[in-house]
């Protein structure tokens, strides 16, 4: 069951569409770059590979664990940029749903006279999905989940979100039951701070130890935030679905999962040091605990508990305590393109190339919800972040850019953000639809949920 969303609009059809040119992948010249595995940015980072071409009906493993890079240096710990899952040819769009564009459009996407988009169904989406849904589970999420390694976590919200999207998309508890079995399985093995041998904490919070090798045996919080702002995004979806809510068998799941979030992610990090572990040192890192305040202030029945969240939430969007900027200050108008936007990962810096692509997905997911919350974010905000992504990140078919002010070959990435801005767009989701780059069920979940949210009139 799809929770409806704030808006501010009235009357709106779906948003225009893009030109011919850039649907067909016509708009930066004839011989658009293949995908570079090997890319890296100036930091250091390595960004997603990803290979072309694989047999629709092949079964393709969930994405293996990131790889290692430094996002800053001398970061106790590092974000590494997600692996990219294998690829495979997008099949033909099942039948067709039809959204219609309005004739105007902002500077940087084509002005078309009102034409109907055949966009894939939620149900050809589940289909894709359900072809990928128990390889993965087998190889790769259930395992990771039932690991006492916190890296594991990273990979594995990628089938938390995946599974929660298709549930909002679909109404089906299956999928949500899913996400909450790799959820249950995390909380079940964690251990007591102080018993883990090599903790540099050890106080009575629960969590785990990583056993990658450069953070071997420590408390990351990196890992743990990076997989647990989808863990409340799928309590924020029980706490506002009534059928969920109001049966006891999840009710119960969902309040002692919330009363670990609240204690053993949120106020561990923040009394262990919030400078050091809540406002971190990128605009990444720093989105996801955005992301988690956001949703335990719209889940919890304490005062002062949602006065701590948002602060945390309104400080890292306006007001960062540690460094002299904020999400929304890192913001500025593109420099290749007037509707897009552009911003750099390290706080006050404005100086291009800006923020990766791979890492900008996470800063991504947590916008879009914040807008879809009704929270910080508007409409305005989330066309110059199209412009961004179809004009600047995607200029033309199988041609990505590596950071986004459209510099650099990147690899074509977007499964864990920006392809959740084709909920806004539906020629956006029609590139999506072809987009050969990571498709797995984190892919089609959150495509299925596009899907959804379009037609219940998300487009702006």
């Amino acid at each position: 069951m799809l929770e409806p969303r704030r808006r501010n609009t009235s009357g709106r059809a779906l948003s225009s569409l893009l030109s011919l040119a850039l649907l067909v992948g016509g708009a930066c010249g004839p011989n658009p770059e293949q995908d570079n595995p090997g890319t890296a940015s100036n930091n250091g980072d390595n960004t997603p590979g990803s290979t072309e071409g694989a047999s629709p009906d092949t079964d393709l493993l969930a994405p293996s664990s990131p790889e290692e890079g430094t996002a800053v240096p001398g970061e106790p710990e590092a974000e590494a940029a997600p692996a990219a899952p294998d690829a495979e040819a997008a099949p033909e769009a099942d039948a067709p749903a039809t959204a219609e564009a309005p004739a105007s459009a902002e500077e940087g996407l084509a002005t078309t006279a009102q034409a109907a988009v055949s966009l894939r169904t939620v149900a050809g989406w589940e289909t894709l999905f359900l072809n990928r849904w128990n390889s993965e589970h087998t190889s790769s999420f259930l395992p990771k989940s039932n690991s006492l390694d916190s890296w594991q976590f990273y990979d594995l919200s990628y089938g938390i979100d995946g599974n929660t999207a298709m549930y909002r998309a679909t109404g089906k508890t299956q999928y949500m039951d899913r996400a909450l079995l790799y959820v249950n399985n995390m909380v079940n093995h964690a251990k007591v701070s102080s018993s883990l041998p090599r903790s540099q904490f050890k106080d009575s919070y629960l969590g785990w130890a990583s056993a990658r090798s450069d953070t071997l045996g420590q408390e990351v919080p990196l890992f743990e935030s990076y997989c647990w702002r989808y863990v409340t995004r799928m309590l924020r979806t029980i706490r506002e679905t009534p059928a969920l809510y109001g049966n006891a068998t999840y009710k119960t799941q969902y309040d002692k999962l919330l009363a670990f979030t609240e204690r053993n992610m949120f106020e561990k990090w923040l009394k262990r040091g919030a400078n050091s572990y809540i406002y971190r040192v990128n605009t990444h890192m720093a989105s996801h605990w955005a992301y988690i305040a956001m949703d335990l202030s719209k889940m919890t029945t304490d005062a002062t508990k949602r006065a701590q969240y948002m602060t945390v939430f309104n400080n890292i969007n306006r007001d960062m305590p540690n460094n002299s900027s904020s999400l929304r200050g890192q913001l500025m108008t593109s420099p290749v393109n007037a509707s897009a936007y552009f911003w750099a990962a390290e706080w006050g810096s404005k100086k291009r190339p800006g923020q990766d692509v791979a890492h900008g997905n996470g800063v991504m997911a947590y916008i879009v919800e914040a807008h879809d919350a009704g929270m910080e974010w508007t409409d305005a905000d989330m066309r110059k972040f199209i412009v961004t992504l179809n004009n600047v990140i995607w200029p033309a078919a199988r041609t990505y850019r590596n950071y986004v002010d459209g510099t650099g070959s990147g690899t074509g990435w977007f499964n864990d953000g920006f392809v959740k801005l084709g909920r806004y767009n539906a020629a956006l989701q029609k590139r999506l639809e072809t987009h050969t780059v990571g498709q797995n069920t984190q892919y089609y979940g959150n495509a299925a949920l596009n899907a959804k949210l379009l037609g219940a009139g998300s487009a702006l």
